[in-house]
């Protein structure tokens, strides 16, 4: 209910039940917390009906319920109620109390009123007790009860603070106050002195727990405007009074204002379970509670905070310029706000709860710390990779490189977290750092090794490029020089690669002995390339040896084909590039990169060569066979690439496949001979001449024959290429039968209307030409084909040979060499141009 300004609310009703949501409520609508210590409390005692709720709305601008004189007395004010003083500073709360020795509690229920006299003692700062002025001195008045229940009471408190007890005397007589006080204080003194105290305080005085003020005031109802202005007086002793001097007590258990609904609550619940009171730890009870509240309130704030809730989404993003500067600031000011509500509860439990906020802060935001600096490490990583890769395109030495890119990038990021640490904690960063250098040092590892790789490779490619090819060429020639050749290239390449690689790696800083295991690697490899190509060649001996017998057997030694006109020794021919291709044999069945000498070519030379000739007689000088045998001696196993055996397989199976070019060279020196004179027989020549006298004779005596004749040849050879016979037959006889069945009638009839359209158009000077005579061929035209085997060579005897009256020669092919000679009229096509 609410009156002017004024606000109340019933506290405690008469059943005892204390209002929590009323108390609340009247806390916000008076602004209470805000208040913090300065407030005070004051509470009203007497008996009923003794004009307690009258005196407290004139003095303090209430508007508690007061008694209606017309209708008697009786009990107005039930339980304990609560207002806020109007006009009065600093912020004063009153309590109007249920009156005492009322009747309709009755004689014996006296608990509520000793209940509600120890909560307004260990609530109020300053206890007025309404006495009527004609008691003061009876045995048996009414303030005798009073008096003794707020004393008995007083001793239940553990700790009780001084309080200060403003005895109104109420329809003051003619009586002088001077002399109504001693009379008063002496009957205080008489009732304190005959209550039952506890030992500690058995002689302890009045004083120690009470200030006491003694004030008249004139009847209200007779004197009503001198009432009110010694109200009015009374009132002014209100204003500060709770400041040095003022009317209030020590106020040593006084608790915020904040914390007024939760300390009275609990102060009821300890009256109503008739405990005795505590009042310090009390004091830190409601001081534990509410910090508590007000921690959790301020965490609640700081979670829904706007800024924070940028900065929190912001840091999920990316990296944020001034974190620790923005959260710091956020921080400050929730844990300033905990401590301006909080700075007057009990100092030990506002710093252990600012404590316990403190952490809770700092949990909450410790994530978006985290991730500031994983953005801060993945931003420097990127930088440093991006740095050290322009570095090294520059032409930067790598250690150099790696040592400044890293240096700077640590720099950066000891910046970059110390402007992400906050002042309130002192978080340790030193694992995302060592967790950076750790990545840092892992993607320098990973580089130097693709340089590193790819110097090697580098390396490797130009040893391959210049031995590889060189030893392919060397081991061609296969003469006596060709493996001394091999060495000094493969030293010579060596020693120039490997100071090349040396010097490169220079720039890594990478310790001696790595160094030299990867020029041994890079000299192995050398070594390697050229076994592998001799390998390789050994694999095509065969077709290396058949190549050099039909060099040397088809040439001359000026390189120009031979012609077998029946001069030459064929056999000697022979001798001479066999040995070469036994040469080429002997060569290539082993690696001689060491300084080993062997005895392959004697051996190859005496088992194949020289046996095969017959040169050895006595066969009883042999004793074994020298190739009947795995390896060779002085030779290891690594290092031989054609065994004995295999020579000997070899040598046979090439002597199988180079003698049907001996014995077409045989042949065709044969030929020659047989083919001096192309002329045919005089009996085959007589025989035309008068066989054919009467055809003759006859195209002579009619000359239109031969231009009939010659115009036919002409339409059939028109005919020929416009149908192209020869391309329909090429897929078989009865699909070019059919063909030429649909188009041979189109083909007259369009090559008849081509002539007409060409005799009926005007003679030009010049002539276009008739399109069947241009695609006339002659039989005596020479065609050469420039296909070719690689293998092959042409007999040069096959081209020399000649054929009677358009015969031919079939095709001749071997393994070794393949002829291919066809002849038409007596006009050669060969596979080689002359």
């Amino acid at each position: 209910m609410e009156i002017g300004e004024c606000c109340s609310t019933h506290l405690i009703d008469g059943d005892g039940v204390f209002n929590v949501p009323g108390v609340e409520n009247f806390m916000k609508a008076v602004n209470l917390g805000e208040c913090g210590l300065s407030y005070a409390v004051v509470s009203i005692m007497g008996p009923q009906s003794s004009g307690k709720s009258t005196l407290l709305n004139y003095l303090f601008s209430t508007n508690f319920k007061e008694m209606d004189a017309f209708r008697g007395r009786s009990q107005t004010t039930k339980g304990i109620w609560l207002a806020k003083c109007v006009g009065i500073d600093p912020c004063t709360l009153v309590m109007d109390l249920e009156g005492t020795d009322g009747r309709e509690r009755g004689e014996d229920d006296t608990a509520f009123e000793k209940q509600s006299a120890l909560f307004a003692l260990a609530v109020s700062d300053i206890v007025l007790i309404n006495l009527w002025c004609h008691d003061i001195g009876r045995e048996q008045a009414a303030n005798k009860p009073l008096l003794k229940t707020v004393f008995q009471v007083m001793m239940r408190l553990f700790s009780p603070r001084k309080t200060t007890l403003l005895f109104v005397i109420r329809d003051k007589t003619k009586t002088p106050l001077e002399n109504l006080e001693p009379v008063l204080r002496e009957d205080i003194k008489k009732i304190w002195d005959s209550v039952p105290k506890p030992e500690a305080h058995k002689e302890t005085p009045l004083s120690e727990f009470f200030n006491v003020e003694v004030v008249a005031l004139s009847s209200y109802e007779e004197k009503e405007e001198l009432f009110k202005e010694q109200v009015a007086s009374l009132r002014q002793r209100f204003f500060h009074s709770i400041a040095p001097g003022g009317l209030a007590g020590d106020r040593r258990a006084v608790v915020p204002a904040s914390g007024f609904s939760f300390s009275a609550q609990e102060i009821w619940k300890i009256i109503k379970e008739n405990k005795d009171l505590d009042l310090p730890a009390h004091k830190v009870m409601v001081a534990t509670v509410r910090c508590e509240e007000i921690a959790n309130e301020k965490l609640a704030h700081l979670s829904d905070n706007e800024d924070w809730l940028q900065l929190q989404e912001a840091v999920q993003s990316g990296l944020v310029p001034g974190f620790g500067r923005k959260l710091s600031l956020i921080l400050d000011a929730c844990l300033s706000e905990y401590d301006m509500e909080a700075t007057y509860f009990d100092e030990g439990v506002r710093s252990a709860k600012r404590q316990q906020l403190e952490l809770k802060v700092l949990h909450l935001v410790h994530p978006a710390y985290q991730s500031m600096l994983g953005h801060l490490r993945s931003r420097t990583l990127d930088n440093f990779k991006e740095a050290f890769d322009k570095a090294l395109e520059k032409g930067e030495r790598f250690a150099v490189a790696a040592r400044v890119c890293i240096q700077s990038s640590m720099s950066v990021f000891d910046e970059g977290r110390a402007d992400a640490a906050i002042k309130q904690a002192s978080w340790d960063s030193s694992r995302v750092r060592d967790k950076l250098r750790r990545d840092i040092d892992a993607h320098v590892a990973s580089v130097r090794a693709a340089k590193l790789s790819e110097l090697n490779a580098l390396y490797e490619g130009q040893l391959n490029a210049a031995l590889a090819e060189p030893v392919e060429a060397l081991l061609d020639a296969a003469g006596s020089d060709t493996w001394p050749a091999i060495k000094k290239l493969l030293k010579r390449e060596t020693e120039s690669a490997l100071s090349g690689f040396s010097s490169s790696l220079s720039g890594f800083e990478i310790d001696q002995t790595t160094m030299e295991k990867m020029l041994a690697s890079l000299e192995d490899y050398a070594r390697n390339v050229v076994e592998t190509k001799a390998r390789e060649e050994a694999a095509r001996v065969l077709i290396r040896m058949k190549e050099r017998f039909s060099t040397l057997f088809s040439h001359d030694s000026d390189s120009m084909p031979r012609v077998w006109t029946g001069k030459e020794d064929i056999r000697a021919i022979t001798k001479t590039a066999r040995s070469a291709s036994l040469k080429l044999l002997s060569v290539m069945a082993a690696i001689r990169l060491d300084d080993k000498n062997d005895k392959i070519e004697t051996i190859l030379s005496v088992a194949l060569a020289e046996s095969a000739n017959g040169n050895v007689t006595d066969r009883s000088i042999i004793s074994s066979d020298p190739l009947a045998s795995s390896t060779w001696e002085e030779v290891s196993l690594t290092k031989t690439l054609i065994s004995p055996v295999q020579c000997k397989s070899l040598w046979r199976q090439f002597k199988a496949e180079t003698e049907y070019t001996v014995t077409q060279a045989i042949s065709a020196q044969e030929a020659h001979k047989r083919n001096n004179n192309g002329l045919p027989p005089p009996w085959a020549m007589l025989a035309i001449a008068v066989l054919g006298f009467n055809e003759f004779m006859t195209l002579l005596r009619n000359p239109l024959y031969l231009f009939i004749i010659f115009i036919v040849y002409l339409l059939a050879k028109a005919l020929w290429t416009q149908l192209d016979i020869s391309g329909e037959f090429r897929n078989g006889t009865l699909p070019g039968l059919l063909s030429l069945s649909t188009k041979f009638l189109p083909t007259i009839m369009n090559l008849l209307k081509r002539l007409a359209d060409e005799g009926q158009k005007p003679t030009a000077s010049d002539p276009q030409r008739n399109p069947a005579l241009e695609s006339r061929s002659f039989k005596n035209s020479t065609y050469s084909d420039s296909t070719s085997d690689t293998s092959s060579q042409i007999n040069p005897a096959l081209e020399s040979a000649s054929f009677k009256n358009g015969t031919t020669d079939s095709n001749s092919k071997t393994d070794a060499s393949s002829n291919i000679t066809s002849f038409e009229n007596g006009v050669e096509y060969s596979s080689r141009s002359r």
